[in-house]
């Protein structure tokens, strides 16, 4: 491995079901979520940014740089995956690692599992996935990937073409993931935080 990685905080949603709230600057305890995100993140890439549409300034509290899409429309994650990429050129990183402000407990070693996953498959871009009990079948997690800049051209033409599912473009372009296992009634490590009850949940997940 080697190449420097950039992390980039998907943070660029809408929130519709938390009435246009940032899930990431939801309380989560004494911190909020996206401490929690940028905390486990930081020792896992060498530079972090955060993708965000519209006033940055709702993250001013947080000393990073933050990016907002480059195509216009509100394009999904894809998108902010895309300006991720862009800014890794431009700034001389080889790989992003994504992740999503609205979930806290991600794997401590998902950097580092993915990127190996990804010289194991020499694959351009890994995704997390992990069991889902009720279904019976592992999911995959695609706003969690490790993403390489020679994508950047590829996704930029497939959103412009209309792409806005993430795993049928990462299938695409010869996409591999990485399974992250947990017991059965434990909290899945790719829990989110979409709606006023899943934030009950995860509050009471930071306390466990």
């Amino acid at each position: 491995m080697g190449e420097s990685i950039l992390g980039v905080v998907l943070a660029g949603g809408l929130a519709t079901r938390m009435g246009g709230t940032d899930k990431g600057l939801l309380s989560l305890g004494h911190r909020t979520i996206l401490d929690e995100v940028l905390n486990r993140l930081l020792p896992q890439v060498d530079v972090m940014i955060i993708n965000v549409n519209g006033d940055p300034a709702r993250f001013s509290s947080y000393p990073l740089p933050c990016i907002p899409d480059s195509i216009s429309g509100y394009l999904g994650p894809l998108a902010g995956v895309l300006a991720g990429l862009e800014y890794a050129r431009e700034n001389g990183f080889e790989w992003i690692a994504s992740v999503a402000a609205d979930t806290p407990f991600f794997p401590k070693d998902f950097v580092f599992r993915a990127r190996a996953a990804a010289d194991e498959y020499n694959a351009p871009v890994v995704l997390a996935s992990s069991f889902d009990f009720e279904r019976s079948k592992w999911m995959r997690h695609p706003t969690f990937g490790v993403w390489h800049v020679s994508l950047e051209q590829n996704l930029r033409d497939a959103l412009t073409d209309g792409i806005r599912k993430i795993v049928l473009w990462t299938d695409a372009v010869g996409g591999a993931d990485v399974r992250f296992e947990h017991k059965q009634g434990a909290l899945d490590p790719f829990f989110n935080v979409n709606t006023p009850d899943e934030l009950v949940i995860a509050q009471e997940g930071a306390h466990l």
